[in-house]
Protein backbone atom coordinates (compact mmCIF):
# COMPACT_ATOMS: atom_id res chain seq x y z
CA UNK A 1 0.00 0.00 0.00
CA UNK A 2 1.27 3.28 -0.99
CA UNK A 3 0.09 5.75 1.58
CA UNK A 4 2.42 8.32 1.00
CA UNK A 5 0.41 8.54 -2.95
CA UNK A 6 -2.92 8.28 -1.45
CA UNK A 7 -1.81 10.91 0.61
CA UNK A 8 -1.75 13.12 -1.83
CA UNK A 9 -4.64 12.05 -4.38
CA UNK A 10 -6.71 13.17 -1.35
CA UNK A 11 -5.03 16.44 -0.61
CA UNK A 12 -5.42 17.24 -4.07
CA UNK A 13 -9.23 15.55 -3.87
CA UNK A 14 -10.00 18.20 -0.87
CA UNK A 15 -8.18 20.80 -2.14
CA UNK A 16 -10.54 20.53 -5.71
CA UNK A 17 -13.52 20.17 -3.30
CA UNK A 18 -13.19 23.36 -1.58
CA UNK A 19 -13.67 25.33 -4.85
CA UNK A 20 -17.22 24.10 -4.84
CA UNK A 21 -17.87 26.79 -2.10
CA UNK A 22 -17.37 29.53 -3.99
CA UNK A 23 -20.57 29.39 -6.15
CA UNK A 24 -22.56 29.46 -3.97
CA UNK A 25 -20.75 32.59 -2.04
CA UNK A 26 -21.58 33.97 -5.68
CA UNK A 27 -25.60 32.77 -5.49
CA UNK A 28 -25.91 34.30 -2.33
CA UNK A 29 -24.45 38.12 -3.17
CA UNK A 30 -26.38 37.70 -6.41
CA UNK A 31 -29.62 36.97 -4.20
CA UNK A 32 -28.43 39.01 -1.48
CA UNK A 33 -29.24 36.34 1.42
CA UNK A 34 -26.65 36.96 3.67
CA UNK A 35 -25.51 33.43 4.06
CA UNK A 36 -22.45 33.74 2.20
CA UNK A 37 -20.33 33.58 4.95
CA UNK A 38 -20.39 29.87 5.96
CA UNK A 39 -19.40 29.05 2.67
CA UNK A 40 -16.46 31.28 2.89
CA UNK A 41 -15.40 29.94 5.67
CA UNK A 42 -15.81 26.38 4.49
CA UNK A 43 -13.69 27.10 1.36
CA UNK A 44 -10.85 28.37 3.77
CA UNK A 45 -10.82 25.86 6.18
CA UNK A 46 -10.87 23.14 3.60
CA UNK A 47 -8.39 24.67 1.14
CA UNK A 48 -5.87 25.06 4.18
CA UNK A 49 -6.85 21.27 4.53
CA UNK A 50 -6.07 19.96 1.30
CA UNK A 51 -2.52 21.60 0.91
CA UNK A 52 -1.84 20.48 4.58
CA UNK A 53 -3.03 17.01 3.29
CA UNK A 54 -0.69 17.61 -0.09
CA UNK A 55 2.07 19.42 0.98
CA UNK A 56 4.02 16.64 3.35
CA UNK A 57 3.63 14.38 0.40
CA UNK A 58 3.90 16.35 -3.07
CA UNK A 59 6.99 15.29 -4.57
CA UNK A 60 5.94 11.41 -3.78
CA UNK A 61 5.91 10.08 -7.43
CA UNK A 62 4.88 6.29 -7.14
CA UNK A 63 2.58 4.53 -9.14
CA UNK A 64 -1.32 3.70 -7.83
CA UNK A 65 -1.91 0.84 -8.06
CA UNK A 66 -5.32 -0.35 -7.58
CA UNK A 67 -5.47 -1.46 -4.43
CA UNK A 68 -4.45 1.94 -3.42
CA UNK A 69 -7.38 3.27 -5.98
CA UNK A 70 -10.37 1.35 -3.79
CA UNK A 71 -8.71 2.94 -0.68
CA UNK A 72 -8.97 6.30 -1.98
CA UNK A 73 -12.37 6.17 -3.67
CA UNK A 74 -13.87 5.19 -0.12
CA UNK A 75 -12.01 7.70 1.84
CA UNK A 76 -12.63 10.12 -0.45
CA UNK A 77 -16.76 9.32 -0.16
CA UNK A 78 -16.75 9.50 3.45
CA UNK A 79 -13.94 12.99 3.20
CA UNK A 80 -16.62 14.16 1.52
CA UNK A 81 -19.35 13.38 3.35
CA UNK A 82 -17.56 15.18 6.31
CA UNK A 83 -16.07 18.32 4.20
CA UNK A 84 -19.57 19.11 2.17
CA UNK A 85 -21.06 18.87 6.16
CA UNK A 86 -19.06 22.14 7.01
CA UNK A 87 -21.32 24.96 5.70
CA UNK A 88 -24.63 23.44 6.90
CA UNK A 89 -22.61 23.68 10.09
CA UNK A 90 -21.31 26.93 10.58
CA UNK A 91 -24.60 28.63 9.15
CA UNK A 92 -27.30 29.93 10.76
CA UNK A 93 -30.24 29.23 8.67
CA UNK A 94 -31.03 26.12 9.09
CA UNK A 95 -29.65 25.00 12.43
CA UNK A 96 -28.26 21.77 12.05
CA UNK A 97 -26.51 19.57 14.65
CA UNK A 98 -23.29 17.33 13.05
CA UNK A 99 -25.25 14.28 12.78
CA UNK A 100 -27.92 15.91 10.48
CA UNK A 101 -25.49 17.78 8.71
CA UNK A 102 -23.36 14.59 7.97
CA UNK A 103 -27.04 13.10 7.20
CA UNK A 104 -27.69 15.92 4.17
CA UNK A 105 -24.00 16.09 2.84
CA UNK A 106 -24.15 12.61 2.15
CA UNK A 107 -27.32 12.49 0.89
CA UNK A 108 -26.32 14.97 -1.96
CA UNK A 109 -23.28 13.34 -2.75
CA UNK A 110 -24.56 9.83 -3.15
CA UNK A 111 -27.35 11.36 -4.73
CA UNK A 112 -29.77 9.87 -2.62
CA UNK A 113 -33.12 12.15 -2.25
CA UNK A 114 -33.69 11.03 1.86
CA UNK A 115 -33.44 14.48 3.51
CA UNK A 116 -33.86 15.77 7.07
CA UNK A 117 -34.00 19.85 5.74
CA UNK A 118 -38.29 20.85 5.98
CA UNK A 119 -39.39 24.11 4.96
CA UNK A 120 -37.46 24.47 1.92
CA UNK A 121 -38.99 27.22 0.38
CA UNK A 122 -38.25 29.13 2.71
CA UNK A 123 -34.30 28.67 3.20
CA UNK A 124 -31.58 30.72 1.64
CA UNK A 125 -31.36 30.55 -2.16
CA UNK A 126 -27.53 29.85 -1.38
CA UNK A 127 -28.20 26.85 0.62
CA UNK A 128 -30.78 25.25 -1.87
CA UNK A 129 -28.47 26.02 -4.84
CA UNK A 130 -25.29 24.02 -2.77
CA UNK A 131 -28.10 20.79 -2.28
CA UNK A 132 -28.39 20.67 -6.21
CA UNK A 133 -24.45 21.28 -6.60
CA UNK A 134 -23.87 18.47 -4.42
CA UNK A 135 -26.00 16.04 -5.61
CA UNK A 136 -24.86 17.03 -9.73
CA UNK A 137 -21.15 16.77 -8.77
CA UNK A 138 -22.00 13.34 -7.14
CA UNK A 139 -24.31 11.99 -10.17
CA UNK A 140 -21.34 10.73 -12.31
CA UNK A 141 -19.10 10.57 -9.86
CA UNK A 142 -16.83 13.26 -8.34
CA UNK A 143 -14.10 10.71 -8.74
CA UNK A 144 -14.23 10.49 -12.80
CA UNK A 145 -14.93 13.89 -13.24
CA UNK A 146 -11.94 14.40 -11.54
CA UNK A 147 -9.70 12.20 -13.16
CA UNK A 148 -10.19 14.25 -16.50
CA UNK A 149 -7.75 17.09 -14.59
CA UNK A 150 -5.44 14.85 -13.11
CA UNK A 151 -3.11 14.22 -16.13
CA UNK A 152 -2.10 18.17 -16.26
CA UNK A 153 -0.99 17.17 -12.22
CA UNK A 154 0.93 14.20 -13.48
CA UNK A 155 -1.22 11.47 -11.25
CA UNK A 156 -2.72 8.65 -13.68
CA UNK A 157 -6.00 7.33 -13.31
CA UNK A 158 -6.96 4.38 -14.46
CA UNK A 159 -6.96 3.19 -11.14
CA UNK A 160 -9.80 4.88 -9.67
CA UNK A 161 -11.78 4.88 -12.79
CA UNK A 162 -11.67 0.91 -12.09
CA UNK A 163 -12.49 0.90 -8.57
CA UNK A 164 -15.18 3.46 -8.90
CA UNK A 165 -16.91 2.41 -12.17
CA UNK A 166 -20.66 1.41 -11.74
CA UNK A 167 -21.53 -1.71 -13.03
CA UNK A 168 -20.25 -5.33 -13.58
CA UNK A 169 -17.61 -4.73 -15.92
CA UNK A 170 -15.32 -1.89 -15.76
CA UNK A 171 -12.66 -2.03 -17.99
CA UNK A 172 -14.40 -1.18 -20.96
CA UNK A 173 -12.95 2.34 -22.38
CA UNK A 174 -14.53 4.45 -24.48
CA UNK A 175 -11.27 6.54 -25.73
CA UNK A 176 -7.64 4.89 -25.39
CA UNK A 177 -6.79 7.09 -22.20
CA UNK A 178 -8.85 7.64 -19.37
CA UNK A 179 -8.43 11.13 -19.17
CA UNK A 180 -10.07 10.77 -22.48
CA UNK A 181 -12.85 9.20 -21.15
CA UNK A 182 -13.30 10.47 -18.02
CA UNK A 183 -13.90 13.55 -20.39
CA UNK A 184 -15.94 12.38 -22.37
CA UNK A 185 -18.51 11.13 -19.97
CA UNK A 186 -18.35 14.58 -18.57
CA UNK A 187 -19.14 16.28 -21.84
CA UNK A 188 -22.01 14.22 -22.39
CA UNK A 189 -23.12 15.09 -18.33
CA UNK A 190 -22.88 18.83 -18.55
CA UNK A 191 -24.58 18.67 -22.94
CA UNK A 192 -27.36 16.50 -21.03
CA UNK A 193 -27.42 19.46 -17.71
CA UNK A 194 -27.62 22.28 -20.63
CA UNK A 195 -30.40 20.29 -22.61
CA UNK A 196 -32.40 19.42 -19.40
CA UNK A 197 -32.45 23.40 -17.73
CA UNK A 198 -33.32 24.74 -21.06
CA UNK A 199 -36.44 22.14 -21.29
CA UNK A 200 -36.98 23.02 -17.56
CA UNK A 201 -37.17 26.74 -18.51
CA UNK A 202 -39.11 26.19 -21.80
CA UNK A 203 -41.98 24.73 -19.58
CA UNK A 204 -42.09 27.69 -17.50
CA UNK A 205 -39.87 27.17 -14.50
CA UNK A 206 -37.60 30.32 -13.38
CA UNK A 207 -33.78 30.29 -14.41
CA UNK A 208 -32.84 29.21 -10.43
CA UNK A 209 -35.63 26.19 -10.41
CA UNK A 210 -34.58 25.41 -14.15
CA UNK A 211 -31.08 24.98 -13.45
CA UNK A 212 -31.18 23.87 -9.98
CA UNK A 213 -33.79 21.45 -11.07
CA UNK A 214 -31.73 20.10 -13.85
CA UNK A 215 -29.13 19.27 -11.68
CA UNK A 216 -31.07 16.60 -9.20
CA UNK A 217 -32.71 15.59 -12.57
CA UNK A 218 -29.63 14.83 -14.57
CA UNK A 219 -27.79 13.18 -11.72
CA UNK A 220 -31.19 11.02 -10.72
CA UNK A 221 -30.72 12.92 -6.89
CA UNK A 222 -34.02 14.05 -6.49
CA UNK A 223 -33.51 17.35 -4.28
CA UNK A 224 -35.52 20.28 -5.10
CA UNK A 225 -36.06 23.89 -3.89
CA UNK A 226 -39.40 23.45 -2.83
CA UNK A 227 -41.05 20.95 -0.25
CA UNK A 228 -43.27 19.49 -2.69
CA UNK A 229 -40.70 18.44 -5.21
CA UNK A 230 -41.92 18.32 -9.04
CA UNK A 231 -45.72 18.39 -7.66
CA UNK A 232 -44.86 22.08 -6.42
CA UNK A 233 -45.32 23.62 -10.01
CA UNK A 234 -48.45 21.34 -10.94
CA UNK A 235 -47.40 21.41 -14.72
CA UNK A 236 -48.01 18.44 -17.18
CA UNK A 237 -44.92 20.14 -19.39
CA UNK A 238 -42.56 19.77 -16.11
CA UNK A 239 -43.28 16.39 -15.40
CA UNK A 240 -43.02 15.86 -19.23
CA UNK A 241 -39.34 16.73 -18.83
CA UNK A 242 -38.71 15.34 -15.73
CA UNK A 243 -39.53 12.14 -16.95
CA UNK A 244 -37.45 12.06 -20.25
CA UNK A 245 -33.96 13.14 -18.01
CA UNK A 246 -34.97 11.18 -15.03
CA UNK A 247 -35.12 8.36 -17.84
CA UNK A 248 -31.77 9.40 -19.55
CA UNK A 249 -29.98 9.98 -16.31
CA UNK A 250 -30.75 5.83 -15.83
CA UNK A 251 -29.25 4.81 -19.22
CA UNK A 252 -25.09 4.24 -19.46
CA UNK A 253 -23.54 7.49 -20.36
CA UNK A 254 -21.27 5.14 -22.45
CA UNK A 255 -24.29 4.77 -24.45
CA UNK A 256 -24.96 8.23 -24.66
CA UNK A 257 -21.90 8.95 -25.45
CA UNK A 258 -21.49 6.51 -28.43
CA UNK A 259 -24.79 8.05 -29.75
CA UNK A 260 -23.94 11.22 -30.11
CA UNK A 261 -20.73 10.62 -31.26
CA UNK A 262 -22.07 8.39 -34.59
CA UNK A 263 -25.32 10.89 -34.40
CA UNK A 264 -27.30 7.18 -34.17
CA UNK A 265 -30.39 7.37 -31.86
CA UNK A 266 -31.20 3.81 -33.04
CA UNK A 267 -27.44 2.86 -31.46
CA UNK A 268 -29.27 2.69 -27.89
CA UNK A 269 -32.19 0.00 -29.22
CA UNK A 270 -28.82 -2.35 -30.13
CA UNK A 271 -27.56 -2.55 -26.38
CA UNK A 272 -29.91 -5.20 -24.84
CA UNK A 273 -29.37 -3.40 -21.09
CA UNK A 274 -31.30 0.05 -22.64
CA UNK A 275 -34.00 -2.28 -24.11
CA UNK A 276 -34.45 -4.56 -20.77
CA UNK A 277 -34.44 -0.76 -19.09
CA UNK A 278 -37.16 0.50 -21.31
CA UNK A 279 -39.04 -2.82 -21.23
CA UNK A 280 -39.50 -2.94 -17.26
CA UNK A 281 -40.22 0.47 -17.07
CA UNK A 282 -43.18 0.65 -19.81
CA UNK A 283 -44.51 -2.50 -18.14
CA UNK A 284 -44.16 -1.24 -14.95
CA UNK A 285 -45.98 1.86 -15.75
CA UNK A 286 -48.84 0.27 -17.11
CA UNK A 287 -49.10 -1.98 -14.59
CA UNK A 288 -49.16 0.95 -11.97
CA UNK A 289 -51.46 3.36 -13.90
CA UNK A 290 -53.55 0.53 -14.57
CA UNK A 291 -54.29 -0.26 -11.18
CA UNK A 292 -54.81 3.09 -10.18
CA UNK A 293 -57.79 3.29 -12.72
CA UNK A 294 -59.03 -0.05 -11.32
CA UNK A 295 -58.74 0.54 -7.57
CA UNK A 296 -60.70 4.23 -8.19
CA UNK A 297 -57.13 6.06 -6.97
CA UNK A 298 -57.80 8.42 -10.61
CA UNK A 299 -61.00 7.80 -12.24
CA UNK A 300 -59.30 10.08 -15.79
CA UNK A 301 -57.32 6.95 -17.60
CA UNK A 302 -54.92 10.32 -18.70
CA UNK A 303 -54.22 11.23 -14.87
CA UNK A 304 -53.49 7.70 -13.73
CA UNK A 305 -50.95 7.26 -17.21
CA UNK A 306 -49.46 10.77 -15.89
CA UNK A 307 -48.93 9.56 -12.11
CA UNK A 308 -48.00 6.08 -13.10
CA UNK A 309 -45.17 7.08 -15.42
CA UNK A 310 -43.76 9.92 -13.59
CA UNK A 311 -43.50 7.59 -10.08
CA UNK A 312 -42.68 4.25 -11.97
CA UNK A 313 -39.55 6.60 -14.18
CA UNK A 314 -38.82 8.19 -10.71
CA UNK A 315 -38.09 5.20 -9.10
CA UNK A 316 -36.62 3.30 -11.77
CA UNK A 317 -33.93 5.43 -11.96
CA UNK A 318 -33.80 5.81 -7.91
CA UNK A 319 -34.25 9.79 -8.68
CA UNK A 320 -37.07 9.51 -5.64
CA UNK A 321 -38.59 12.95 -7.56
CA UNK A 322 -42.87 13.18 -6.36
CA UNK A 323 -45.00 14.69 -8.06
CA UNK A 324 -48.09 13.77 -6.49
CA UNK A 325 -48.58 11.99 -2.56
CA UNK A 326 -48.57 8.71 -2.97
CA UNK A 327 -49.22 8.15 0.54
CA UNK A 328 -52.88 7.77 -0.27
CA UNK A 329 -52.41 5.18 -3.03
CA UNK A 330 -53.48 1.98 -2.60
CA UNK A 331 -51.12 0.06 -0.21
CA UNK A 332 -49.56 -2.83 -3.03
CA UNK A 333 -48.22 0.50 -5.03
CA UNK A 334 -45.95 2.62 -2.43
CA UNK A 335 -44.35 -1.06 -1.64
CA UNK A 336 -43.92 -1.88 -5.34
CA UNK A 337 -42.07 1.72 -6.11
CA UNK A 338 -40.08 0.81 -3.30
CA UNK A 339 -38.83 -2.71 -4.22
CA UNK A 340 -38.54 -1.07 -8.13
CA UNK A 341 -35.17 0.94 -6.86
CA UNK A 342 -33.63 -2.41 -5.95
CA UNK A 343 -33.79 -2.85 -10.01
CA UNK A 344 -32.56 0.73 -10.61
CA UNK A 345 -31.03 2.03 -13.95
CA UNK A 346 -28.08 1.09 -16.02
CA UNK A 347 -24.45 0.14 -15.08
CA UNK A 348 -22.29 3.37 -16.08
CA UNK A 349 -25.32 5.82 -15.15
CA UNK A 350 -26.17 8.46 -12.51
CA UNK A 351 -28.81 5.78 -11.00
CA UNK A 352 -28.48 3.63 -7.49
CA UNK A 353 -29.79 0.21 -7.51
CA UNK A 354 -28.26 -2.91 -8.34
CA UNK A 355 -28.72 -2.14 -11.88
CA UNK A 356 -30.47 -3.96 -14.75
CA UNK A 357 -27.58 -5.61 -15.76
CA UNK A 358 -26.84 -7.47 -13.39
CA UNK A 359 -30.60 -8.58 -13.02
CA UNK A 360 -30.47 -9.89 -16.57
CA UNK A 361 -27.67 -11.59 -15.93
CA UNK A 362 -28.99 -13.41 -12.99
CA UNK A 363 -32.03 -14.18 -14.87
CA UNK A 364 -30.21 -15.76 -17.37
CA UNK A 365 -28.58 -18.23 -14.81
CA UNK A 366 -31.71 -19.29 -13.28
CA UNK A 367 -32.45 -20.12 -17.20
CA UNK A 368 -29.66 -22.33 -17.27
CA UNK A 369 -29.90 -24.09 -14.03
CA UNK A 370 -33.62 -24.89 -15.14
CA UNK A 371 -32.12 -25.96 -18.59
CA UNK A 372 -29.78 -28.25 -17.19
CA UNK A 373 -32.27 -29.82 -14.58
CA UNK A 374 -33.54 -31.31 -17.83
CA UNK A 375 -30.53 -31.66 -19.87
CA UNK A 376 -28.08 -32.23 -16.96
CA UNK A 377 -24.74 -33.11 -19.65
CA UNK A 378 -25.81 -29.85 -21.57
CA UNK A 379 -22.92 -27.11 -22.30
CA UNK A 380 -25.11 -23.61 -22.07
CA UNK A 381 -23.07 -21.01 -21.81
CA UNK A 382 -24.50 -17.48 -20.94
CA UNK A 383 -24.76 -14.58 -23.42
CA UNK A 384 -25.00 -10.94 -23.87
CA UNK A 385 -25.17 -8.89 -26.69
CA UNK A 386 -23.57 -11.95 -28.88
CA UNK A 387 -20.99 -12.21 -26.35
CA UNK A 388 -20.58 -15.42 -23.82
CA UNK A 389 -19.74 -14.17 -20.74
CA UNK A 390 -17.26 -15.59 -18.31
CA UNK A 391 -17.56 -17.54 -15.45
CA UNK A 392 -15.19 -14.64 -13.38
CA UNK A 393 -18.37 -12.16 -14.07
CA UNK A 394 -21.07 -14.58 -13.62
CA UNK A 395 -19.29 -15.30 -9.80
CA UNK A 396 -18.85 -11.50 -8.92
CA UNK A 397 -22.79 -11.38 -9.99
CA UNK A 398 -23.91 -13.78 -7.55
CA UNK A 399 -21.65 -13.25 -4.95
CA UNK A 400 -22.65 -8.95 -5.04
CA UNK A 401 -26.38 -9.89 -5.17
CA UNK A 402 -25.54 -12.02 -1.85
CA UNK A 403 -23.80 -9.37 -0.15
CA UNK A 404 -26.15 -6.45 -1.09
CA UNK A 405 -29.00 -9.22 0.44
CA UNK A 406 -26.77 -9.65 3.75
CA UNK A 407 -25.97 -6.45 4.50
CA UNK A 408 -29.31 -5.41 3.35
CA UNK A 409 -31.01 -7.26 6.10
CA UNK A 410 -28.53 -6.64 8.84
CA UNK A 411 -28.83 -3.01 8.23
CA UNK A 412 -32.47 -3.26 8.69
CA UNK A 413 -32.62 -5.17 11.88
CA UNK A 414 -29.99 -2.79 13.11
CA UNK A 415 -32.57 -0.06 12.54
CA UNK A 416 -35.56 -2.27 14.30
CA UNK A 417 -33.36 -2.78 16.91
CA UNK A 418 -32.89 1.25 17.33
CA UNK A 419 -36.41 1.90 17.60
CA UNK A 420 -38.42 1.77 14.35
CA UNK A 421 -41.34 -0.17 13.26
CA UNK A 422 -40.69 -3.10 10.56
CA UNK A 423 -42.21 -0.70 7.68
CA UNK A 424 -40.21 2.43 8.29
CA UNK A 425 -37.11 0.08 8.99
CA UNK A 426 -37.10 -1.74 5.85
CA UNK A 427 -38.42 1.23 3.54
CA UNK A 428 -35.44 3.21 4.89
CA UNK A 429 -32.85 1.20 3.92
CA UNK A 430 -34.12 0.36 0.77
CA UNK A 431 -34.31 3.81 -0.30
CA UNK A 432 -30.96 4.77 1.18
CA UNK A 433 -28.90 1.79 -0.06
CA UNK A 434 -30.54 2.08 -3.21
CA UNK A 435 -29.89 5.90 -3.37
CA UNK A 436 -33.48 6.59 -4.34
CA UNK A 437 -34.48 8.62 -1.22
CA UNK A 438 -37.94 8.39 0.20
CA UNK A 439 -39.04 5.21 2.11
CA UNK A 440 -42.41 4.34 4.07
CA UNK A 441 -43.82 5.26 7.49
CA UNK A 442 -41.92 7.48 9.35
CA UNK A 443 -39.26 7.97 6.82
CA UNK A 444 -42.21 8.77 3.78
CA UNK A 445 -41.26 12.26 4.11
CA UNK A 446 -38.09 12.96 5.89
CA UNK A 447 -35.42 11.15 8.16
CA UNK A 448 -35.63 14.22 10.12
CA UNK A 449 -37.27 12.46 13.25
CA UNK A 450 -36.16 9.64 12.90
CA UNK A 451 -33.09 8.46 15.99
CA UNK A 452 -29.55 9.38 15.46
CA UNK A 453 -28.42 6.33 15.40
CA UNK A 454 -30.90 5.51 12.90
CA UNK A 455 -29.68 8.27 10.49
CA UNK A 456 -25.69 7.06 11.12
CA UNK A 457 -27.15 3.58 10.03
CA UNK A 458 -28.52 5.31 6.83
CA UNK A 459 -25.66 7.10 6.35
CA UNK A 460 -23.46 3.71 6.18
CA UNK A 461 -26.63 2.44 3.64
CA UNK A 462 -26.47 5.55 1.22
CA UNK A 463 -22.45 5.25 1.04
CA UNK A 464 -22.70 1.27 0.86
CA UNK A 465 -25.01 2.09 -2.42
CA UNK A 466 -23.25 4.58 -4.22
CA UNK A 467 -19.82 2.32 -3.64
CA UNK A 468 -21.50 -0.89 -5.04
CA UNK A 469 -20.37 -2.96 -1.88
CA UNK A 470 -17.86 -4.65 -2.78
CA UNK A 471 -15.88 -1.39 -2.61
CA UNK A 472 -16.24 -1.11 0.89
CA UNK A 473 -16.37 -4.55 2.14
CA UNK A 474 -12.77 -5.28 0.60
CA UNK A 475 -11.47 -2.91 2.62
CA UNK A 476 -12.38 -5.08 5.76
CA UNK A 477 -10.67 -8.10 4.45
CA UNK A 478 -7.20 -9.03 5.65
CA UNK A 479 -6.11 -9.81 2.71
CA UNK A 480 -6.73 -6.00 1.04
CA UNK A 481 -3.80 -4.86 3.70
CA UNK A 482 -1.62 -7.37 3.36
CA UNK A 483 1.84 -7.01 1.15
Amino acid sequence: MHFATVQRLLGLIVTMFSLTMLPPVAVSLYFDDGEWLPFARSFGILLVAGLALWLPVSRSDRDLRLRDGFLVVALFWVLLGVAGALPLLLGDTPLLQFTDAAFESVAGITTTSASVLTGLDHLPKSLLWYRQQEQWLGGLGVIVLAVALFPVLGIGGMQLYKADAPGPVKDEKLTPRIAQTARALSGVYVLLTAACTAAYAFAGMDGFDALAHAFSTVSTGGFSTHDAGIGYFHSYAIEAVAIVFMFLGGVNFALHFVAWRTKDTFAYFGEPQFRGYLLATVLLAALVAGYLLVTGSYTSPGEAVRYGLFQVVSAQSTTGFVATPIAGWPGVLPTLLILITFVGGCAGSTAGGMKVIRWQLVLKQAQRELMRLVHPSAELPIKFADKVIPGRVLAAVTGFFAMYIVLYALMMLLMMAVGLDQDTAWSAIAACMNNAGPGLGDAARTFKHLPEAAKWIAIAAMLIGRLEVFTVVVLFTPAFWRH
